[in-house]
């Protein structure tokens, strides 16, 4: 039995609506989830079949899948994810319940400030995915206190849902302002404690505003963020970088995309080598000389003999131009 099929099995028997499906139902699915299937990625059958055990775990506990109104659930009071104008998993998400239905239920507790509302630990995305579709939500209600609360979360969205390398970060810097040790810290991400030093300390020298205005940025690892922040450490870098999200192009550009142009900007000048050599040419395009600025000064280099003497026959007259247009400068 496929584990989306498990899955099934273990709702209807919790849930009273479920109960009610007709078993003759379950092989129109057949085809369309074999079809899936095919189509499903290593991490993406690695997250069903933790959220299969996730799930008899729960049952096992005593715990009942419920329904209730997207309207009665708040967000974990830590956010995790960093929002984006385009979420492909969402909407690959959102396709998969308008058609199959809520496979795994979300994890709630009672709301600690209002009656009849909850919070969610995880399953944040389902919740969205519930909302555009405007249908109930399955869920496990259990009570939490607020540090088991970011164990589940971070447990959850860590290993099996695979956030970004600065999600990561950000999300133990919220940890951290919220009061949570280290430890706590370490066992809610699933790393060790140099790594959670790692994420801090990437999370404390960069500014959240640059976070947020990169985004996830899912492609750019531990390595090129250690590197980036220590570039921001340098004020003019900062400064730059502030002056680059600003920019139009920025904000048209992917996640990731964001992040290589910010890099390049806290690099300075020295990553814009190759703009700084200019190509004297004739007007059908034959290269003479090329310039080269530094901030030391300028390098001419000249590929053409000819234009070489010619240089040579005009250079007299050139520096009596150069004098008289240049005066104040040539004076000293």
């Amino acid at each position: 039995m496929k584990g989306r099929d498990i899955l099934k099995n273990m709702v209807s028997s919790a849930g009273d609506e479920a109960a009610k499906a007709p078993i003759q139902s379950q092989p129109q699915h057949k085809p369309a989830g074999a079809v899936r299937a095919m189509n499903l990625s290593l991490g993406r059958l690695g997250d069903e079949a933790a959220a299969a055990k996730e799930l008899r775990s729960a049952l096992a506990a005593g715990d009942k899948v419920v329904e209730l109104s997207p309207a009665q659930i708040e967000a974990s009071f830590i956010q995790d994810r960093i929002p984006t104008e385009k979420d492909a998993a969402l909407d690959e998400l959102i396709a998969s319940m308008r058609e199959s239905g809520q496979q795994v239920p979300i994890l709630v507790r009672p709301h600690p400030t209002k009656d009849n509302h909850y919070q969610a630990a995880y399953g944040h995305r389902r919740l969205r995915a519930a909302i555009v579709l405007e249908r109930p939500v399955k869920a496990i209600v259990r009570q939490l206190s607020d540090e088991q609360l970011i164990v589940a979360q971070g447990q959850e969205n860590g290993p099996r849902v695979d956030l970004s390398f600065i999600e990561r970060a950000l999300f133990a810097k919220r940890l951290e302002q919220h009061g949570f040790d280290r430890d706590r810290i370490s066992q809610a991400l699933s790393v060790d404690k140099p790594e959670t030093s790692r994420l801090l300390q990437v999370s404390d020298v960069i500014p959240t505003e640059v976070i947020l205005a990169i985004g996830p940025a899912s492609k750019i690892g531990r390595p090129r963020w250690l590197a980036f922040a220590e570039l921001l450490r340098d004020r003019a870098a900062s400064k730059r970088v502030a002056d680059a999200i600003a920019d139009d192009q920025f904000t048209a550009s992917d996640t990731n995309e964001r992040f290589t142009r910010l890099w390049n900007q806290a690099q300075g000048p020295k990553a814009s080598k190759k703009d700084a050599t200019e190509k004297i040419r004739t007007r059908k395009g034959i290269v003479l000389a090329s310039i080269e600025r530094t901030n030391k000064g300028a390098k001419v280099t000249i590929t053409s003999e000819a234009f070489a003497q010619f240089l040579d026959a005009q250079m007299g007259d050139l520096v009596e131009r150069f004098e008289r247009e240049n005066a104040s400068e040539t004076d000293h």
